[in-house]
């Protein structure tokens, strides 16, 4: 049985690096986290933090459970084939991240030379259950990226900011990097199948600084999935960096300079990451997607766009994280807390896209939710970093997959933001604390088992009548043939009344004798750390070296034969990935996660070796 009590104390863990790399890998040295030496400590009753973001204990008080109550007893008819409304076929990688290119220093490690042992266990996590990971290395502080020789990067490091230049509404820095973060990018790709996104420098076009594009192709060759063409070019006016009144057309004839630049360059525009650009990359702020392919976009530059691409995130957070005290724009998370948990949220954010998603497959084109997260400027304290983010996060990329998107990059920022899904720990801070896994991040280990590696999977938003907001449903198949079902109960009930009773039966078939069962579970949707996916844990604040923690439960659930119906219980707040077959789990179930090899340290004081 799977137990639905949180863990108790969380036992530590001495790191022990099993030598998987070959001859190969024999020059990568691993930047290592050393043993959590103490748990984060709560500020005291009354006491106001004062430290960054993402480590603020402060919780919300959690919604009431709704009135009048919801279907709890949720009839799921599936059927064995012919079930119509099947989105397109998925990846196992559809849940990727977004990594903002001033922090990647933090997140992938200090160089080639000196790789994060947690990030590298974080992402073998995914690939081995989903076959592969997708990672953008990019966002606002791509747009004035400098790539510059490496004498003028002192102390072995990938980048440098200058914190002078600080521009837009999220204070980002302009950077100076060199090319030995491309180097360590195709290094992680040789330890776990990661491919990469990186985005071309887009503040200054005349000329087109054009260097990112050669050394990416030169180095990450086939690991490189494409070059983002601008970052939210549809907010450039409002941020100054563009007269007002730019348009699509403009951002399309700016297209047009950087291919004439590159033709006066010798580069072959049809090959490596030219081949597959990524845009337009909008948030629709200011133009809408339809606008843009109306533009002429794809009839002039379809055969180099690669990713049809937007940003969404619901909503924003702006004035509190940069704004004046006092600012009457800033949002209590108190008042917008019910908007994260409810299915229809989703339905909604997504319905503006649903022309967008079908437009993509009409020119053979994936369609990618290429930055997303909670909300916008770091997102909400006690929400994106509770179990709600967990819950919304599942709910939303099963719901962009069943709405013909091809993949989400859930962002990830520094210190500084709420909502990362993982976050490094004070550089001064590494010899005795870990890394803080988020709570976006079970949903992307959730969202890798629910899709899988085949490659072929195919998500259905399951509608029941009555079925309550607070309930989602989906079907997963693979061939039209439904193999797992993902439950989502956003109500946050400790009495057990709100306890959903999902009865799936399948039609067309003989329903198996039991059925595999895997919960994501917490206390409360308020909750801070310490959720467990099929009884493990990731901790809480500087807890993790990336190995989830604990032993897997899997509970086994009888079917009824007479009925031809199998009952999986779902606890309020929690959610259930249900494996319909012995062949559905076996695919799914996740290889033990690996570790590497450690050659060096970067501090040896206060070590558990």
């Amino acid at each position: 049985m799977t137990s639905d009590s949180p863990l108790g104390p969380l036992r530590s863990l001495c790191f022990s690096f099993l030598i998987l790399a070959s001859t190969v890998h024999a020059a990568i040295t691993v930047h290592h986290q050393q043993e959590n030496q103490i748990a984060f400590a709560t500020t005291a009753p009354g006491a106001i933090y004062t430290g960054v973001a993402a480590y603020n204990p402060t919780t919300l008080a959690a919604p009431p459970v709704p009135s009048p109550a919801v279907l709890t007893t949720i009839p799921i008819n599936l059927q064995n084939e012919g079930t119509p409304g099947l989105s397109i076929k998925q990846k196992g990688s559809f849940f990727g991240f977004s990594i903002e290119m001033s922090v990647s220093n933090q997140v992938l490690g200090k160089n080639s030379s000196l790789i994060q042992v947690p990030f590298l266990n974080l992402m073998a996590n995914i690939v081995n259950r989903a076959g592969s990971v997708m990672i953008r290395v990019g966002g606002n502080s791509q747009e004035s990226a400098e790539l510059v020789d490496d004498s003028l990067i002192p102390d072995g490091r990938i980048l440098t900011k200058n914190l002078t230049g600080v521009t837009g509404t999220t204070q980002t820095p302009p950077l100076e990097y060199r090319r030995d973060l491309f180097v360590m990018m195709n290094k992680i790709s040789e330890l776990v199948n990661v491919h990469w996104f990186l985005g071309i420098p887009w503040r200054q076009t005349q000329p087109f600084a054009t260097a990112i594009i050669k050394a990416a192709d030169e180095i990450l060759g086939d690991r490189l999935l494409g070059l983002q063409a601008g970052n939210e070019p549809d907010q450039y006016s409002l941020h100054g960096h563009r007269p007002e009144g730019y348009s699509p057309s403009d951002y399309g004839g700016e297209m047009s300079d950087l291919f004439a630049q590159l033709a006066t360059e010798g580069l072959d525009v049809t090959k490596g990451g030219m081949k597959n650009l990524v845009s337009p990359s909008i948030t629709d702020f200011a133009w809408t997607p339809e606008q843009v392919w109306d533009s002429g976009l794809l009839d002039k530059h379809g055969a180099n766009i690669g990713y049809l691409t937007v940003e969404k995130y619901p909503r924003h957070n702006c004035a509190a994280m940069f704004g004046e005290p006092g600012n009457p724009d800033i949002i209590d998370p108190q008042s917008v807390l019910p908007l994260y948990l409810t299915h229809d949220a989703h339905t909604s954010l997504l319905q503006p896209y649903l022309n967008s998603t079908a437009f993509a497959q009409q020119q053979g084109k994936p369609f990618i939710m290429f930055e997303t997260n909670t909300a916008a400027c770091g997102g909400f304290l006690g929400i994106s970093d509770s179990f709600v983010a967990a819950l919304w996060g599942l709910d939303y990329a099963l719901q962009m997959a069943h709405s013909n998107f091809s993949g989400a990059m859930f962002h990830v920022g520094g210190q500084n933001v709420f909502y990362n899904p993982f976050t490094s720990p004070p550089t001064n801070q590494s010899a005795f604390h870990q890394w803080t896994v988020g709570p976006t991040y079970y949903s992307a280990l959730v969202m890798a088992e629910a899709i899988g590696p085949s490659n072929n999977t195919q998500v259905f938003n399951y509608g029941v009548d009555n079925l309550s907001s607070f309930t989602p449903i989906y079907g997963i198949y693979e061939n039209g043939t439904p193999v797992r079902v993902a439950i989502i109960n956003y109500i946050n009930d400790p009495s057990g009344a709100s306890t959903v009773h999902a009865v799936i039966s399948i039609a067309g078939t003989t329903m198996p004798s039991s059925v595999k069962v895997k919960y994501l579970l917490a206390d409360t949707v308020v909750q801070k750390g310490g959720y467990t996916w099929a009884n493990q844990t990731f901790g809480g604040n500087f807890e993790s070296d990336g190995r989830p923690m604990g032993e897997e439960v899997i509970r086994t659930v009888d079917c009824d034969a007479t009925a031809g119906t199998c009952t999986v219980d779902v606890p309020a707040p929690g959610a259930a990935l249900v494996f319909l077959s012995d062949d559905a789990f076996t695919e799914n179930k996740g290889a033990p996660a690996m570790t590497f090899p450690t050659t060096a340290y970067t501090k040896t004081r206060n070590t558990g070796m």
